[in-house]
């Protein structure tokens, strides 16, 4: 039978199919390896020979192929990859629409090395040290997608592709596997903790089981989360925090305080051509000082076991806003029962270690709290965190939200308070909330910051 297939004739001119680029087949390999290393832990000879060959015939180190090998590691022996890793894995435009082939050969072969340690974490008991370079490794990763580290801490979406809370859960089964109380009890091994969400909320979980120096290192831990997270809500808390100005209150005359552009406007009429000097009359200063309004701030936040990242995030969020003027704080806590924290509101480190996280939601309970702190509803706003998954007492709590909101409170309620924005709320409760005028509120903690800000300044 004879081929009548276009091109295929004894006459044809057609070309050949084209042969894989050799730097196709090198990129092909190392990504072959690495799916094969991240669904069987076992080597696979063949794609180990073929991978080693690659790499040094690009000239990069054999180290990128050893998954018990720090990225930190190579880097600190191979300084000149160091920026290369850095935006690693953010879109890279082609030049005039010409792909560097072997420039891609060399992306995945410093990708795979991240993809495999931060994602091949094994099974087993995990190590004080384990943990840390796992979590080194994952701030390169977090780096190498082009967001700041130390996202996956809070749940937060790295680069817009989700990852945060993957490499989050990641990170809680490290704590999980990791002996805690047994690291914690050595101050060399404690040493090498990095706070973390995780890490944080497996001490809070486990903080009436510890004593001693154990206790004393999970404190420590406890503390330096709290200041790192403290430190980048005070600053987005002071970025807007400024109220209208109060030009019933004459402007302080000061040096510091002179409007120098309005004192030589207003002025020119003074202005002397012949002497060429302008003569000033009356100087201009700025009004500086803002109109407060004494407000009251009430937070009340679900301490259930889904809420671990709010009580951590409002509990200092509540702190930096006791400290500004004129606005008095309270705090309370539930889950089956209801605590009142503000005693130490001022002290987020104190709050989480008198919070007992986990079981059920009495929102009822928590309210019955909270409405004997209202004195002027107008100049208080009632903040609460929540999925408002309540069992069986969904409509007691929302006829007291109601009664607060009609009362003239500004009524709040927020899903969760993380840098995320992750959201879920009890479908029942947001239809409700939305009819009622009191939409809840994005979870992310930006969000959150405004609202108040605009409320209490």
């Amino acid at each position: 039978m004879t081929d009548h297939t276009p091109g295929s004739g004894p006459g044809s001119t057609a070309p050949p199919p084209a042969e894989p680029a050799p730097d196709d087949n090198r990129r092909q390999v190392l990504y072959w390896r690495l799916l094969a290393r991240l669904f069987d832990h076992e080597e696979q000879s063949a794609l180990e020979a073929a991978s080693l060959a690659v790499v040094e015939d690009i000239g990069l180190p054999s180290a990128l192929l050893d998954p018990g090998t720090a990225v930190d590691s190579v880097v600190q022996r191979h300084p000149e990859l160091a920026d290369e890793f850095d935006g690693l894995m953010t879109p890279e435009p082609e030049a005039d629409g010409v792909r560097d082939r072997a420039a891609e050969v060399r992306r995945a072969a410093l990708a795979s090395k991240l993809l495999l340690n931060v994602f091949a974490t094994g099974s087993g008991t995990v190590t004080a040290g384990q943990l840390a370079r796992w979590q080194s490794d994952a701030s390169r990763l977090e780096r190498a997608l082009g967001s700041p580290p130390g996202e996956r801490s809070a749940g937060a979406g790295i680069g817009g592709n989700g990852l945060g809370p993957e490499l989050g859960a990641i990170e809680a089964d490290l704590v999980h596997r990791m002996h805690l109380r047994e690291v914690l009890a050595d101050p060399a091994l404690a040493a090498r903790l990095t706070p973390s969400m995780s890490l944080i909320e497996q001490l809070l979980r486990d903080k009436g089981n510890l004593s001693g120096v154990a206790l004393a290192n999970a404190k420590s831990l406890i503390r330096r989360y709290v200041d790192q997270v403290a430190e980048v809500l005070r600053t987005q808390v002071e970025k807007a925090t400024v109220g209208e100005l109060d030009r019933s209150v004459p402007p302080k005359r000061v040096f510091r305080n002179l409007d120098l552009d309005r004192t030589i406007w207003k002025n020119l009429t003074n202005w002397s051509p012949q002497e060429e000097q302008l003569y000033v009359d009356r100087l201009y200063y700025r009004h500086t000082v803002r109109r407060t309004t004494p407000q009251r701030l009430i937070v009340v936040v679900d301490q259930s076991g889904s809420m671990v990242d709010s009580m951590v995030n409002c509990t200092v969020l509540a702190s930096i806003f006791a400290g500004l003027p004129k606005v008095d704080v309270h705090l309370i806590a539930y889950d089956t029962r209801a605590i009142d924290l503000t005693p130490w509101v001022h002290d987020p480190f104190d709050v989480l270690l008198r919070t007992n996280l986990g079981g059920g939601n009495d929102g009822p309970v928590a309210m019955a709290m909270a409405r004997p702190k209202i004195a002027e509803p107008k100049n208080t706003v009632m903040v609460w965190i929540s999925d408002f998954y309540e069992f069986d007492r969904s409509q007691p709590l929302f006829e007291g939200i109601e009664a607060v909101h009609r009362s003239g409170v500004r009524f709040i309620p927020v899903s969760s308070v993380t840098s995320s924005g992750r959201q879920e709320v009890n479908p029942w409760f947001r239809e409700r909330f939305k009819a009622l005028g009191t939409p809840v509120v994005s979870g992310h903690i930006n969000k959150l910051v405004h609202e108040l800000k605009t409320f209490l300044t």
